[in-house]
This record gives structure tokens, C-alpha cells and sequence, in this order.
């Protein structure tokens, strides 16, 4: 509400092509907010910074939002908000505490996840997965519609080879079980066969040839193949707590019928042309280390196709199919050059207009103690259940050893909330594309910015508000009042009803204004697909929850402000818990 009327005054005091400046709102010790904006607009419009910063403030329009606006410094202009206006704003929060859609809706495809069948699910699938799920997750809070793809691996010449094992092992043996128990061992098994038996290994390749003949047998068990591995995604989904299902899935054979076709289309306009052998388009802006123009090769000089041809396939699927305003690749870092040549390729073909914007949201590697990519202590990438498992194990050491006193079912339940959570919130509260070190201790700490560090702040609010319930059940005057954990939902066993929340001591100003700040922190994650900031947002909101409950005492209070501190603190409950379910976290009732 503030920055639109800072543009406007910036507009009117510099002119109309100064009007989408950025405001630069920042934190003050002096006041609520600092305006600094005068700083950066100083040589553009002439001025010294505090003569800019002078007439901004002359044209600025704060009639009922500030008690104070005050230039200091070399120009940083200090706003303090009027305590009405802040009141005002929080109740309609409290009243209406869904965060609401306040954006411009749009059709978003978001790829991610990407498994690929037959094969184990490591820990380099985390990040794709968690990053990808809280993205859609986010999106679809702001009212975008979102279309989730995950785009397995279910085709191609390894086929050949994993379908011969499959018929040689027989469905019902143990072999064949290793499928949803062991990917990695059913792949391995099939490996070794393929490299160690030259007949297999003909037979494999023949296989192939009759899966893309859509062979009806090899279809058969090439179906079986990947049901098989569809319940070992989900197990993983499950245990992830993440929002794919099967009906997201638009593996690579998908696409297989039309790569023929694309490819004729490429070459007979002119944009693909055969270079040694293989069909390749030459994308512009991208060249070699000699000079040259870099090919991306679109069908192999064998005739086979490879991922690009793929690639190329779904953006035209999803521009033309789908109508997608906005596309995200939710995928490694290492395969941006890949994705920007592909989606060049794309918009030379005309398949991906300009009115359509497509991002590689790029993934960062998850790192061991040695600074290396993480591996298991034989070398290999370590399997991601297997990690979760431990997450859950570990937490479940932490939640016997403070909460004895909680039922076993409870703390069973609570272990794999916070196991989970940490490692999702670990690897979301970094930037995505950056790498980060996983480390148990530090994630499932109860201190510092960690998921359990948030989760802890939200039980304790759910203490308070029980307490308070039992009180009023004793004949206690305590209204309470305020939002439900979950959103559109009471906390379970607590009565609600309305109440007026007043912002009287510096503690509760300070949490009444980060409160303010949810929307737009919201907006911005979904503008800059930055999950981390909303991880910050929550961690920071959780820190002045704690200042706040520290130094104003709440069940203790007298009666008209014990309520409006109830309200405030079912607020808070309310936001932590709708934030991290963005996050795709629980909340638990205890910790």
C-alpha cells in the first residue's frame, strides 16, 4: 500500500518516466519503515540525494497511514505508520485471513520431479521435487491456474534391455519386486546381463526395435514396467507429502508419435539441416569454443532421437495444447545451456511465441560434509528414501527425548513431521540455484532459521490457545479468539469468534507489521520463483512471535487485552501454518 504511493509521489515530483522506480523499502531503527529510493534517483534527476528525497516527500500522499515522515541522513526517508491504520489492517487480516488471489491470472506449466522408470529416486531428485512442488503450490495461492507435468523417463533404448530382464525374471518373482522395493537393483541387474551376455544383449536391442514398432507384447510389459515404478514414485510422493499424482505424468513417450513429424517440419522450413550425419538446428546466440555455431541435435545420424527432440515437443505441446502463459523447467543447473537451446529452437519455429515465457528454474546440487556432491560412503548417489527414512528416525530420537509425556502414536506422528519438514524446509530456505551442504543437526535444530525452528513456533501457539480453551471450559473469562492452524479451519478443540486485535506495545507493532508484509511476500515469491523468501519470511515472523510472547504476557493479561492478544497470536498461528503448507510442511499439534 505504501510503495504505489511512493511511485506516485516519485512520478509526480520527477516525471512520468520515473513512476516504476523502485522505492527501496528498507527496515529502519528510526522509524517503520525507510524509503531510500532518493539515493539511487539522485544523479538521474539532477539533485543533491536530500533535495531529492525533499521533494518526494513533498508530493507524497500518507493522509491517515503515517504519523511521521522525516528526512535523515544524506536522504533516507523515515516513515512511521499511524497505529489506527496498522489496527485497521490487521483486524480485516484477522476477519479475512486467506491470503487471496491479487494477481493477474495466467496458465502455468510447471515440469518437474522427472524420475526416470525403472531407476531409483536419489538425492538429486529432492530438490527438483520440493522446489517444483512449492512453486505450484505458491501459484496456485495467487490464482494462476497451474498444470503440473511430471516428465518421467519411460522410453528409449535402455527399454530394450530392462523388458528383456522382465520377461526372462517372470512378473511374479522376486526380481521383478525389486521394481517398487530397489529400482536400482532391478536396473543393475538388467545392466549386467546386457554388458556380460552377448545374446541378451542382441535380444535387448531388438526389444527396442519392437517397442518403437509398438509391438503389442512389448507394449504390454513396457506398461508393466512403468506401473511398477509409478507405485515407487508415489511411495516417495507420500512419504514427501508432495502434490504429484499419476495424472501428472507426460513421460518422453508421450511425445514419441509426433518426433518424426517435428522433425520433417524443422528441415522443410529451413531451420534444421544435417551436419555429419545428425539433423541438428543451430539456435542463435550460441556458439563453440572455436567460433562456430553449436548444434542441438534433433535426431541422431543413427535416426534415433535424443532429449532435445523431446524438449523441442513438449514447449509445443504445452503452448498449443495446454495454452500456457508461463512455462517453468524445474531441473539442474547443469542443463541450462540444453534448455535455452531448445527454447530458442522453439521460438525460431514459432512454437513458443513471445507472448509466452518460459524459465529454467535452475536447481543447485545437494553437497556432503567434503564439499562434493553427496554421495553414500560406497560412491553411489544416495537413495532418497533411504534418506528420508533417517530424517524421520533421527527426529523421532529428538521428539522421544523432550516429549516423553506425548502418546506413542503422537509422537510418531509429530517425528515424521518434523523429519520431513526439515529436510524440505533445509533445501527451500537456500536459493535454488545455489548449492548447500545437507547436514541433519542443522536442519533438525531448534534454533536458527530451520524447519523445526517454525514448526515449534506454531505448536507453541496452539499451546496457548488450548490453555486458553481450557481456561474459558473452568469458568475463566477468556475470549478467545482468532484463525484457525490450518487454512479455512479452526484449530481442533478451540473455540473461535470475533475479536479486535490493538497494537499498543513495540513487540506487538513490530509483529503487526511483518504480518502487513505477507501478501506481497507471497506475490514476489511467485514473481521471482524464489521459495527461500518465503522460508526467510516465516523464520522471521516465528522470531517476533517469540520477542513478542516474551515480553507481553498473554493468559496472564487483563481481560480486554488477554483478547485482543489471543487474536493476535491465532493470527500468527494461522500464517505460520498456511506458509509452510506453501512449502508443502505440516504443522504438528505438539513438539
Amino acid at each position: 500500500m505504501v510503495v504505489p504511493r511512493v511511485q506516485a509521489a516519485i512520478a509526480h515530483a520527477f516525471g512520468e518516466e520515473f513512476r516504476d522506480t523502485d522505492p527501496v523499502v528498507r527496515p529502519s531503527q528510526f522509524a517503520d519503515i525507510q524509503v531510500n529510493a532518493a539515493m539511487a534517483l539522485a544523479k538521474k534527476v539532477g539533485l543533491a540525494p536530500r533535495d531529492a528525497a525533499a521533494r518526494i516527500v513533498e508530493s507524497l500522499e500518507l493522509d491517515g497511514l503515517c504519523t511521521g515522515v522525516e528526512i535523515s541522513g544524506p536522504g533516507f526517508i523515515n516513515l512511521t505508520f499511524d497505529g489506527t491504520w496498522i489496527e485497521e489492517l490487521l483486524n480485516a487480516q484477522a476477519s479475512q485471513p486467506q491470503g487471496g488471489p491479487e494477481t493477474q491470472a495466467q496458465r502455468v506449466v510447471v515440469d518437474y520431479s522427472s524420475p526416470n522408470v525403472a531407476k531409483e529416486m536419489h538425492v538429486g531428485h529432492l530438490r527438483t521435487t520440493v522446489v517444483g512442488d512449492s512453486l505450484v503450490r505458491v501459484l496456485e495461492a495467487l490464482g494462476h491456474t497451474v498444470i503440473r507435468q511430471n516428465h518421467i523417463g519411460d522410453w528409449g533404448t535402455p527399454f530394450g534391455m530392462l523388458i528383456e530382464h522382465w520377461l526372462e525374471i517372470g512378473e511374479d518373482s522376486p526380481e521383478a519386486a525389486l521394481l517398487v522395493e530397489d529400482p536400482s537393483a532391478f536396473y543393475q541387474a538388467a545392466r549386467a546381463k546386457f554388458d556380460g551376455d552377448p545374446d541378451f544383449a542382441t535380444r535387448a536391442r531388438l526389444r527396442v526395435v519392437s517397442l518403437q514398432s509398438a509391438h503389442e507384447e512389448t507394449l504390454e510389459v513396457w506398461q508393466r514396467l512403468v506401473d511398477h515404478s509409478k507405485v515407487y514414485f508415489n511411495a516417495i510422493y507420500a512419504t514427501l507429502g508432495v502434490s504429484l499424482e499419476d495424472d501428472h505424468i507426460a513421460g518422453e513417450s508421450s511425445y514419441d508419435p509426433h518426433l518424426a513429424q517435428l522433425c520433417q517440419e524443422l528441415e522443410e522450413r529451413g531451420l534444421a539441416r544435417v551436419s555429419e550425419g545428425a539433423l541438428c538446428t543451430f539456435p542463435a546466440g550460441f556458439t563453440g569454443r572455436d567460433g562456430e555455431p553449436l548444434p542441438l541435435i534433433i535426431r541422431k545420424s543413427d535416426g534415433g532421437y535424443g532429449y532435445a527432440t523431446t524438449d523441442l515437443a513438449t514447449i509445443r505441446y504445452r503452448v498449443q495444447d495446454l495454452q500456457a502463459d508461463r512455462i517453468l523447467y524445474v531441473v539442474g543447473a547443469p542443463q541450462n545451456v540444453h534448455l535455452r537451446m531448445v527454447m530458442e529452437s522453439a521460438r525460431e519455429a514459432g512454437w513458443l511465441p513471445d507472448t509466452v515465457e518460459a524459465t529454467h528454474v535452475q536447481i543447485g546440487n545437494v553437497l556432503g560434509e567434503d564439499g562434493k556432491i553427496l554421495k553414500s560412503r560406497s560412491g553411489t548417489p544416495v537413495k532418497l528414501m533411504a534418506l528420508l527414512d533417517e530424517a524421520v528416525d533421527r527426529a523421532r530420537a529428538v521428539v522421544d527425548s523432550s516429549r516423553p509425556d506425548l502418546p506413542e502414536d503422537v509422537r510418531a506422528v509429530t517425528a515424521r513431521q518434523v523429519g520431513i519438514g526439515a529436510v524440505k524446509y533445509a533445501d527451500l530456505s537456500v536459493g535454488h540455484d545455489t548449492e548447500y551442504v545437507f547436514d541433519f543437526d542443522r536442519m533438525l535444530a531448534l534454533s536458527g532459521n530451520t524447519g523445526p525452528y517454525v514448526q515449534y513456533a506454531a505448536a507453541r501457539i496452539r499451546s496457548i490457545l488450548r490453555k486458553a480453551g481450557e481456561a474459558e471450559s473452568a469458568g475463566e473469562a477468556v475470549p478467545l479468539v482468532g484463525v484457525g492452524g490450518s487454512p479455512g479451519e479452526p484449530v481442533a478443540g478451540e473455540p473461535t469468534a470475533a475479536a479486535s486485535i490493538a497494537v499498543v506495545e513495540p513487540a506487538e507493532r513490530a509483529l503487526a507489521l511483518h504480518l502487513l508484509e505477507y501478501g506481497a511476500n507471497l506475490r514476489r515469491v511467485g514473481e521471482l520463483l524464489e521459495p527461500h523468501r518465503l522460508c526467510t519470511y516465516l523464520f522471521e515472523l516465528a522470531q517476533l512471535f517469540t520477542s513478542f510472547y516474551d515480553q507481553c504476557p498473554v493468559l496472564k493479561a487483563d481481560d480486554s487485552v488477554r483478547q485482543s492478544r489471543l487474536a493476535l497470536c491465532a493470527l500468527v498461528l494461522h500464517r505460520l501454518s498456511e506458509g509452510l503448507d506453501l512449502l508443502g510442511i505440516e504443522t504438528p499439534e505438539s513438539m
